[in-house]
């Protein structure tokens, strides 16, 4: 049984500046039904109040605790150890580790800095991790579709560049992480296997959450998909569905 649902925001919900038509209709049908919502996001160039803000101006309204980022999962896994950051992000998501502690330990945290990704940054970020700081990746996804419709590299190359430079691995605090998806199922008050993920992106959105214990997960073909992106992890999706209006459908026919 499905008793709550899981949602990507960008590719899923809204491209760019512009709601996926049908995708607020969706939503309030899955709300309709009684089922928990929570959004799931591995954007790192926007801070959390400005996803809020962008979806409000959207007519999408989300609650803080339906919202879910990995930066977020940073900010508590630094406090949690008493560890600072060394950000190496977008300008526009240093605000959300602005109560961050100061002067403890560094802990690298990659993002998708974006034009920030310069030679200087990378190397500093190096010499910090080839002097025993630990490696935070707040998602390590392959691509991201940019606002001129094409594919553009995110994060993922990135984090895996440091990876092998300073011989060092990364913690994943985003998609696909089973701790960040435990940490939403938390939310909601039910097993794992009773949530259902929807996603454009078939390895950290649907592979990523059927691994990490989720019953089922929705692959939709809007965002980043691309033809034939649902064989090319494991586990497949459960269903591939054309879009969130769709994937509703979907969901609500299951109960």
């Amino acid at each position: 049984m499905i008793r709550a649902v899981f949602i990507d925001l960008a590719g899923v919900v809204y491209q760019g500046p512009a709601l996926i038509p049908g995708s607020a209709a969706a939503i309030d049908r899955l709300r309709a039904t009684g089922l928990p919502v929570r959004f799931l996001t591995n954007t790192t160039r926007t801070p959390r109040h400005g996803i809020s803000a962008q979806l409000a101006a959207m007519g999408v309204t989300v609650a803080d605790e339906e919202l879910f980022t990995p930066a977020r999962s940073a900010c508590d896994w630094l406090a949690a150890r008493g560890m600072s950051p060394h950000l190496l992000v977008h300008p526009a998501l240093a605000e959300d580790f602005a109560d961050c502690a100061r002067g403890g330990p560094l802990a690298v945290v990659v993002g998708d800095a974006g034009e920030a990704f310069s030679y200087d940054a990378m190397n500093a970020a190096f010499r910090a991790l080839v002097a025993g700081t630990p490696l935070l990746a707040l998602a390590r996804n392959r691509t991201f579709l940019d606002v001129d419709g094409q594919l553009s590299l995110d994060a993922g190359a990135f984090v895996a560049g440091l990876e092998f430079a300073a011989r060092t691995q990364s913690l994943v605090l985003g998609k696909p992480s089973p701790e960040f998806y435990a940490l939403a199922v938390s939310s909601v008050g039910c097993a794992a296997d009773e949530v259902v993920m929807i996603g454009d992106d078939a390895e950290a959105d649907v592979a990523g959450a059927l691994a990490a214990g989720l019953g089922q997960a929705v692959l939709v073909r809007t965002g980043k998909y691309r033809p034939g992106d649902e064989r090319a992890f494991a586990p497949a999706p459960s269903i591939v569905a054309d879009d969130l209006a769709a994937a509703a459908e979907w969901i609500v026919s299951q109960r």
